[in-house]
């Protein structure tokens, strides 16, 4: 037997590659896997998103249908595109033959749905024999999933090993769902690739606003809190507190969002700088950096923020009152406006605080552990195959 079939066939199931906390942790732990025990397979819905191409060379990556990178600008030609597209995904939902074939009839020994986007296509793959492992990094009690959440609880139990990415994201599982029958469950926080963050966050980008700068990244959805943040924004402004707020991230709120903007005529202050495939030089050139959501799990940005030591804002939604101690190495919140707008008055007015807060960063370094998270997974994942 070669070394090659030696190794534990993996197949990843995602949706797409948009710039996204989820998507980095994928392209983390890919990059981590040891690619001498690990035969690593990734497919997509769609070869869509900022990151598609990032997947490191020995990972093969095969998708069902083209992203809207690779759509004509032709209006009725594009449209055509869409309606083929949506006809290609609901077909391969029905027939797994599609996605079969598209993997070489491959049978894999374990199939990983990273996020629960995919948990329907795992638990329904034609190979019933692979182990199957889901990845959840969502509060279930948030009013959006909610329409989701009878679907999430059907596969939930079908699992064979389900990963949280937080504490806090498995006990409020457990809390609202105590009769659920899980599966084997552990949690494992995501991991952050410190010496890269450092190292892009020395590239040169465009002169930045002058005056102090608070900067988020995130995706541009309601959850995110922005319109929040725009009206605390505004009402710093109308009272004399020069500053400009900068988000990096793309999404559905970008029409809404741009729309309030105007409204409020804050054009020139609150700026949708959109995608950036290097958003660290932002972050690190920044004065302060600020998460308003309404709802996170463990949010890889704030893990980003704080190596590059930034004084943080952020809302005390799941996790992150374990990443940060208020008034020590960040600011946390309440999701009110009237916080938001208390707290950045404050960063703009205490400069004894930040100057605090940028010291306690100093060592900021020594509380993660990245290799104890990549060897945790491999651990997970060579269990599940002496199972098979």
């Amino acid at each position: 037997m070669s070394a090659e079939n030696k190794k534990i066939k993996v197949l990843f199931r995602h949706r797409s590659m948009e710039m996204g906390g989820v998507e980095k942790v994928i392209l983390s732990i890919l990059n981590n896997l040891n690619p001498e025990k690990f035969d690593i397979t990734v497919c997509l819905n769609l070869n869509q998103g900022e990151l598609r191409d990032e997947f490191p060379k020995h990972v093969k990556k095969v998708y069902i249908t083209d992203g809207k990178e690779d759509f004509s600008q032709n209006p009725l030609i594009h449209k055509l595109q869409l309606f083929r597209r949506r006809l290609k995904l609901s077909r391969s939902q029905k027939d797994h033959k599609i996605s079969d074939r598209l993997l070489g009839n491959k049978k894999f020994d374990i199939e990983i749905a990273p996020s629960y986007s995919t948990f329907s296509s795992v638990i329904n793959s034609s190979n019933a024999a692979s182990r199957k492992l889901g990845w959840f990094h969502s509060e279930i009690n948030v009013p959006k999933l909610q329409p989701l959440v009878p679907d999430i609880l059907k596969n939930f139990p079908q699992f064979d090993h389900m990963i949280y990415c937080s504490q806090k994201i498995k006990d409020m599982m457990h809390l609202y769902y105590p009769d659920l029958k899980y599966p084997h469950e552990s949690v494992v926080i995501n991991a952050i690739p410190i010496d890269e963050i450092k190292r892009k966050a020395e590239e040169k980008i465009e002169t930045l606003p002058e005056g102090r700068l608070f900067v988020s990244v995130g995706r541009l959805h309601d959850r995110k809190g922005y319109h929040k943040l725009i009206d605390a924004h505004k009402k710093l402004i109308d009272e004399g507190f020069h500053h400009t707020i900068m988000i990096l991230g793309s999404g559905e709120e970008q029409k809404n969002l741009t729309e309030q903007i105007r409204q409020n005529n804050v054009q020139e202050t609150f700026i949708l700088a959109g995608n950036k495939m290097n958003p660290y030089p932002y972050v690190k050139n920044a004065d302060y950096f600020i998460l308003p959501s309404e709802s996170e799990a463990w949010p890889l940005v704030i893990a980003e923020a704080l190596i590059l030591q930034k004084p943080i804002i952020a809302t005390d939604t799941g996790d992150v009152a374990m990443m940060i101690k208020d008034r020590e190495t960040g600011y946390l919140i309440n999701y009110e406006t009237e916080e938001m707008y208390s707290a950045m008055k404050t960063f703009l007015t205490d400069p004894e605080l930040t100057a605090r807060i940028r010291k306690n960063l100093e060592t900021i370094e020594d509380h993660f552990d990245n290799q104890k998270i990549f060897d945790a997974v491999e651990g997970i994942l060579e269990d599940l195959y002496q199972k098979n």
